[in-house]
């Protein structure tokens, strides 16, 4: 059986440091979040592709513990940035990562996809989409993501190469344009654009 020493320290805060999009940021996560121990590939080749202006209005979808948000916010100082997640302590860690980070302009708050959004509009959208939710959900989440960009406003997204094709097919639908930005072995970037 495990010490009382180990199991304590399994409910304390893991910690690392990392640099997305040359921003410096240090983040706090817990057992139970996606890649509590370190930035997964996913999210590092999706942060590789993104484009953002600096006074961008920017959305993560499905934050986690906000590296994508959060390197966001960073990058577009003069834009207001959200993070949602539909998991309560996802939203508590990346609003304390937020405050560790001193980021003033991005908020993080529970939705269900876009559910709790409201009549907010972005420049720029991203997901590291999960392949788990099922195909009713990420079509959800292609539609919603139209009606909250502004005209202009970009759509980046990751997932398992496995998905790449229907991500191409979803795009070409909802947005009519689907652009590749980079295919690896495991993941796959892809961009939308609101015409």
């Amino acid at each position: 059986m495990p010490s009382p020493d180990y199991i304590a320290s399994l409910r304390e805060d893991i910690v690392f440091s990392d640099t997305l999009c040359g921003q410096p940021l240090t983040f706090h996560t817990t057992w139970g979040l996606f890649s509590p121990r370190g930035i997964d590939a996913g999210t590092r080749l999706l942060l590789d592709h993104v484009e953002v202006g600096e006074a961008d209005d920017c959305l993560d979808l499905g934050c986690g513990y906000g590296p994508i948000g959060l390197t966001l916010a960073r990058l577009a100082p003069k834009g207001r940035t959200c993070l949602v997640d539909k998991d309560f302590v996802a939203v508590d860690y990346s609003n304390k990562n937020a405050r560790i980070n001193g980021i003033g302009n991005a908020e993080a708050f529970l939705s269900n996809g876009f559910s709790a959004v409201g009549n907010r509009r972005f420049q720029v959208i991203t997901s590291n989409l999960p392949a788990k939710v099922g195909k009713e959900m990420l079509y959800l989440y292609l539609y919603d993501a139209f009606e909250h960009l502004h005209p202009g406003g970009r759509l980046y997204v990751v997932t398992i190469t496995g998905l790449r094709r229907f991500i191409e097919r979803g795009f070409k639908e909802v947005f009519g344009n689907y652009d590749k930005l980079k295919q690896g072995k495991d993941y796959t970037v892809a961009l939308a654009v609101r015409e």
